[in-house]
This record gives structure tokens, sequence and C-alpha cells, in this order.
């Protein structure tokens, strides 16, 4: 198994993580304070971190989403907004992620007065403050957002003219989230029509709480080039009873195509899209060549970083250092950077980092390469 340090070390890529998901729980508490915010369950930091986790940890989607009302709550000011993006940038640095896109609802903090391009400011703002203090601490990252819609209200034409009207100032794609059944992407036509003109990027979350139907209609109707989750691409492939493998269309199309399985192995155990780690088809799907990719979801919501999320990986399916070099690449390649921006950190960064650790493990007599 490979030890924590070295996954610590090893240079991560990061496709799929929520904002408003991933705060300190020291943050939320003293943002809390400064707003007057009282709804708080409790305010001991510890405390609190273990309540998220615990109120998410209820295998249902819907239910994972209750503990949002209480991030979302502290995040009403420029300030609060800045904040918890800086720190987000910090964080996953400080965790050995290289290049991260990161996802939030703007609607989301509107609540308190501020428009939807004064959260984006204060967004971007944050990240680029977050980035300089991680550069500063040696370990650089670059970090971009992915501007997501709510899939149950009507706002995704005007979120998709927000990202786009930023798309020069850190902002790489467009998403739509929230509880997927009742609320297929088709929905949202208009939304997606308007950003393909654009010549932008599109991820959907599809496959998670709801089948292969919502993942048909992200890729075919509303032209995904990424899938959030995707863990039901599972029910298009059979397992007979002698152990073989057989794809239908659907999941073959998926596979062929390339398009990339934004997996997040601790989450769906959470949210009840899988029973287990140990029953997740990451592994199944990684031998059968999808385009895999391995994140963090909700950090605080589910205690994980992406180390420790590859940490898991490697003590369940007994990956090694190949594995997560090989997951991580699928990662980089298929993110929203451009492509000169893609070269330069798998070659530059990337590939050398593992060359780095494999040739340490090697010299140690270790197996983990």
């Amino acid at each position: 198994m490979v030890p924590m340090e070295t996954i610590r070390a090893a240079p991560k890529v990061l496709l799929h993580d929520h904002l408003d998901g991933g705060l300190r729980p020291s943050t939320v508490i003293e943002l809390a304070r400064d707003i007057g915010y009282v709804r708080l369950p409790m305010t001991d930091p510890l405390e609190l971190g273990r309540w998220f986790t615990q109120g998410a940890d209820r295998k249902s989607l819907e239910l994972y989403l209750d503990g949002f009302e209480h991030t979302v709550a502290v995040m009403q000011t420029p300030e609060g907004i800045e904040r918890v993006a800086a720190e987000c940038a910090e964080d996953l640095a400080a965790d050995g992620v290289v290049y991260a896109e990161v996802r939030y609802a703007p609607e989301l903090s509107t609540q308190g007065g501020l428009d939807l391009d004064a959260v984006m400011r204060s967004w971007l703002a944050g990240f680029r403050r977050g980035s300089a203090a991680a550069a500063a601490a040696g370990r650089p990252i670059e970090i971009r957002a992915i501007v997501t819609a709510m899939r149950q209200f009507a706002r995704s034409v005007e979120i998709a003219e927000l990202s786009v009207r930023h798309r020069d100032e850190g902002v790489v794609g467009f998403d739509i989230a929230g509880p997927e059944a009742g609320f297929p992407p088709s929905r949202h036509l208009d939304a997606f029509q308007l950003i393909h003109r654009a010549n932008f990027h599109v991820t959907i979350h599809a496959g998670e709480a709801f089948g292969l139907p919502s993942i048909w209609e992200a890729l075919q109707w509303c032209g995904a080039e990424r899938l959030g989750h995707g863990v039901r691409i599972v029910d298009d492939i059979q397992v007979g009873a002698d152990g073989h493998l057989a794809m239908g269309r659907l999941a073959t199309y998926v596979r062929d195509r390339r398009v990339p399985l934004e997996m997040c192995p601790t989450s769906n155990v959470h949210t009840g899209a899988v029973a287990s780690i140990v029953d997740h088809p990451i592994d199944m799907l990684r031998r059968l060549r999808f385009r895999v990719t391995v994140n963090t979801d909700n950090r605080l919501m589910s205690d994980v970083t992406l180390s420790s999320e590859f940490e898991t990986l490697t003590r369940v399916f007994r990956f090694g250092l190949d594995e997560m070099q090989w997951l991580t690449l699928n990662a980089m390649k298929s993110s929203f950077a451009p492509f000169d921006h893609r070269l330069r950190l798998i070659n530059g960064v990337i590939k050398p980092g593992y060359a780095r650790l494999m040739a340490e493990a090697m010299a140690e007599g270790s197996t983990v390469a």
C-alpha cells in the first residue's frame, strides 16, 4: 500500500470539488459569528465537523445536501466568499493538488443582496489570494472556477451568461447540480446552447442519484464533455457468471468517446449511489479503460481530502503509484485548461513528480510503484 506521506507528496489534479462543501469548520463558525447567523447546531470546530459528516452520510443525495444550508448561509458577503475561496486554494495546495477546478452556484450567495457579478468577483479574488499564498509557501497551484446552475431553479441561462462573461478571469466551464430525480438536464437546453455557441465548456452532474437516462440526456441532448459522478454507468455493464463483463451501447459510447467520469468514491457512498467503497465500480471501470478520475466532491461534508481518497483506493483496491499516475493524467487531460497549460503541467510537474516518487520507492525496496 502506498504510504500516506507519499500520496500527499504526489502531484494531484482535482476536477470535481464544491466550494460550499469544503469550508473549514472553524471558518463556518467565525463567519457565522461575524454576520450574526445563529442557526449552527454547535460552535466547537471538531464537533461541527463531525456533525456535517454524520449528516451527510445518510445514503440519500437529498439528505446529503441538507448541511449546505449552513455553509451557504455564511457565504453571503464579499469578505466571506473571498475568505472561503482563498482557504480552498490553500487547503488544496497543502494536500499536493497542483491543478483544481472548483465549482459553486453563485445564485446561492445572492440572499443577502449581492448580485451575481459581485459573487464572482469575490470568488475569483479569493482564488487569486489563496494561490499567491500557496505559491509563497512553496506549494503552487493553478485553480479555476466552474460556474454551476441549480437544476431545480430557473436561472440557468442567466448563470450560463455569467460564466461566459467571466471566462477570461478564471472561469473555465459551466455545470448544473442539485437533485437529479425530477430535474433532468434537458430542462436547461437554452443554457447549454448558449454555452456551446460561445465555444465554452460543459460538465453536468449525471448518473449519481439517477440512472442511465440522466447520463444519456447529459451527453446527447446537452453536449456534456464530462460527467459529474457518472457512477450509474455500471447499470449498462453486465457481469456474467464467469466474470465476463459485457457493456451495453451507452457504456461503450462513454468509454470509446473517452468521456471523463468525475468519480467521488466516499461521497458516492454517503449519497447512496453505491453501497460501500468495496462495491464502488471505480476499479472495474479503470480495468475497462474508461476515462476515470478521482475527486473529493465535498471535503467538509464527507471529511475527505484528495489524498485520503487515493489512500482509500490504495487500501481497498491495491492501487499503486502507477495507478495513481494514470488517474492523475486522466484528470489533467480531461481538464478545461488550455491545451498548452495541460501539456506544461503533465510534462513539467506530474510526470517528473511521479518519476521521482517511483525512483525513491525503488531505492527503498518498496513495492508501492
